[in-house]
């Protein structure tokens, strides 16, 4: 878009991929959203405390601006995996709460520094740890759309209930049976390959 700001728009594709993940959760019981529905334990609400992880790190201390809360699972000495699911303790009105904490404290950021302010990434190798807020928003959209990818995955294997919103948005038209049939034949073109 000649003339553009640029700022804007990657933060509305930003915001958008936040929307995309936080609806995967709507709806569900504690136990669906805490599932691990992948040989890696990858769930949902495991998804939404990951990234919020993500933003707090590359917004906050990325570009000097720490989150006042502890946030344990991020932490140097903290158990493997832990920012990918939820303790029995951890609330999803926690998690959710502390997402859209994130958002504010990112935004804050995002609001606050040119897109070619520079930060450093602690955690990234020394020869690349400098970098732009404008790196880090492309950076941090790339990872929530992965991450929201994910859990339009891991939800449409609870429910059913797929897109990038609640109404399905982006999908093609079609009800229960037509993808059942949608399916069967990819199967059988699948089997059909497989025996080549």
């Amino acid at each position: 878009m000649t003339g553009s700001d640029p700022k804007p728009d990657l933060h509305r594709y930003l915001q958008t991929a936040r929307e995309a993940l936080l609806w995967k959760l709507d709806g569900l019981s504690e136990y669906d959203m805490r599932r691990p529905l992948t040989p890696t334990g990858t769930n949902l609400l495991g998804l939404v405390k990951h990234v919020a992880g993500v933003e707090l790190g590359y917004f906050g201390g990325t570009f000097g601006r720490p989150f006042a809360e502890p946030i344990p699972w991020i932490e140097d000495d903290a158990e493997l995996g832990a920012d990918m699911w939820a303790t029995a303790d951890e609330s999803r009105e926690e998690i959710v709460g502390l997402y859209h904490r994130a958002w504010a404290h990112s935004d804050a950021t995002i609001e606050a520094l040119a897109l070619d302010a520079i930060g450093r990434v602690a955690w990234w190798p020394e020869d690349r740890s400098e970098v732009t807020l404008h790196r880090i928003l492309i950076h941090v959209i790339a990872e929530t759309n992965r991450h929201a990818g994910h859990a339009d995955i891991v939800r449409e294997l609870i429910d059913g209930a797929v897109g990038l919103r609640k109404d399905g948005g982006n999908m093609a038209p079609g009800d229960q049976a037509t993808w059942e049939s949608y399916r069967e034949r990819l199967e059988s073109v699948a089997r059909e390959a497989g025996r080549s």
